[in-house]
Order: structure tokens, then C-alpha cells, then sequence
């Protein structure tokens, strides 16, 4: 192990602006944008690296978002997610040697592409219910496991929280909620998996400071901004994210 950084160049010149995105999805504003971050990474280091360094930057984030939106989770949409999503996050665990993160990233894409193309197509009515306990939970257990193999969970819990119609500070604080307790998570199977070293770790530290600038700047945007942009804001997010793996998976 090394107690030094990355130095490459073109490192930073991906891993800035994925940071900054974590940041940004990680206050709510443009959520699911966080998902392109580690496929950036991805083209500058291996994939279980770009996975290893996004995990603290992740968990940071996480924290810095959480207490901005702590006033605002849904908690009996979390007793639905939670469970779920932690069931998936062992899957990943379990699949994470078998499995190509680029067919994951694929298949996350296109179904987040389906989702969005169904949604255009047949908007849901106003008085439509939301989604039922069964569907919220196996979109939280494919967040899971996508999120622990390629940090890529941000799409299924947009598509279990777009259709509830939910206030933009209950979307964003139950979001965080969830994603702070899935990327915790990962700490301990990511050490046993040996993707946890020293030179990661330095790595990741350097990057804090951009993810807090755009924590700071997505909660800043997003009291002043309308509803109606917020979520336009989410599904541009979320549809740019699913582009871009399902392009990942493709060229994989």
C-alpha cells in the first residue's frame, strides 16, 4: 500500500467534476446525477478502484446532505425502502466477483430509460396511488445492489419516489436517508473485498472539499428554484444517468 495519492492528470480531470455532481445529487438538486461519477472514474481507473475512492466521498456527502434535509424524511416510505435496500446491497455483495459492473451499468440504464420513456409516454393521473409495498420494495433492493457493485442506485429510487409526487424537501431528505444508510453499509464488505487502501483513502480526502462545495451549492440552488423545476431538474438528472450507463454497458 501507498500513503501517497493518485497524481495522473486526467484522474482529476474526471474525478473534480464527478465529486462536484456527488455533491450536487447528494442535496437533492438534480438527483441521480451522483450515478455518472463513478463511470467518470471508470475511464481514468479500474472500475473496483473508482468504487473504492467514490465510497468516502460518498458517505461525506451523505452526512453534509442529511443534516441540511434532516427535518424532512417520510419515514413510512423508508420502512419500505430500507429493509429492501439492504437485502439488495447483500446480493451485490454476494455477486460482486461474478458480475461485470458494465452489464450492471447497462441494464440499470435501460431500465431507468424504460421507466422514463413510460412515464412520457402514459403520464399517471393526479389522483393515481403510488407505488405499492411490493414494487417500492424491488426497485430499493435493484438500488441496492447497483449501488454496491457500480454506485449506480440512484435511478431505481428516483423511479420509487418521482411517482409519489412527494414535496421536493421530503423527496431530497428521504433520498438521503436511504442512501446514507446503503453507502455505510458498504464499508465493511468493501474492506473485506480489499478495495479499502491507503492510497484510495488519501485519494478520496483530496476530494472532499469539491463534494462539500457541491453539497453547499445544490442546497443553495434548490430553496430557489420552484417545484415544478426541481423535479425537472431530477428527471433531466436521472435521464442523463441512465444514458450514460446505459452506454457504459453497451461499450462494456
Amino acid at each position: 500500500m501507498s500513503l501517497g495519492v493518485i497524481s495522473e492528470p486526467v484522474f482529476y480531470a474526471l474525478a473534480i467534476p464527478g465529486a462536484l455532481l456527488i455533491g450536487l445529487s447528494k442535496s437533492g438538486f438534480a438527483s441521480g446525477i451522483g450515478s455518472l461519477a463513478t463511470p467518470m472514474l471508470a475511464l481514468a481507473v479500474t472500475v473496483p478502484q473508482a468504487a473504492a475512492i467514490m465510497l468516502p466521498i460518498l458517505c461525506a456527502a451523505d452526512l453534509m446532505g442529511l443534516w441540511a434535509l434532516r427535518r424532512g424524511p417520510d419515514w413510512g416510505v423508508l420502512r419500505q425502502l430500507l429493509p429492501a435496500g439492504l437485502l439488495g446491497l447483500g446480493l451485490g455483495w454476494w455477486g460482486f466477483g461474478a458480475l461485470n459492473p458494465a452489464t450492471v451499468s447497462g441494464l440499470v440504464g435501460a431500465v431507468t430509460l424504460g421507466f422514463l420513456l413510460l412515464q412520457w409516454l402514459r403520464p399517471p393521473r393526479a389522483d393515481a396511488p403510488p407505488p405499492g409495498p411490493l414494487q417500492t420494495g424491488a426497485l430499493a433492493a435493484f438500488s441496492g445492489f447497483t449501488s454496491f457493485i457500480a454506485h449506480a442506485g440512484g435511478p431505481p429510487i428516483a423511479m420509487a419516489l418521482l411517482p409519489r409526487r412527494m414535496e421536493p424537501l421530503h423527496f431530497a431528505a428521504t433520498s438521503a436517508v436511504f442512501f446514507t444508510t446503503i453507502n455505510y453499509s458498504k464499508w465493511l464488505p468493501y474492506s473485506l473485498l480489499g478495495l479499502i487502501d491507503l492510497r484510495n483513502l488519501a485519494t478520496s480526502a483530496l476530494l472532499l472539499p469539491v463534494a462539500a462545495v457541491g453539497v453547499r451549492l445544490g442546497v443553495w440552488a434548490s430553496g430557489r428554484i420552484s417545484k415544478a423545476w426541481f423535479f425537472r431538474l431530477v428527471w433531466a438528472g436521472t435521464a442523463i444517468s441512465g444514458l450514460k450507463l446505459l452506454f457504459d454497458g453497451l461499450r462494456g
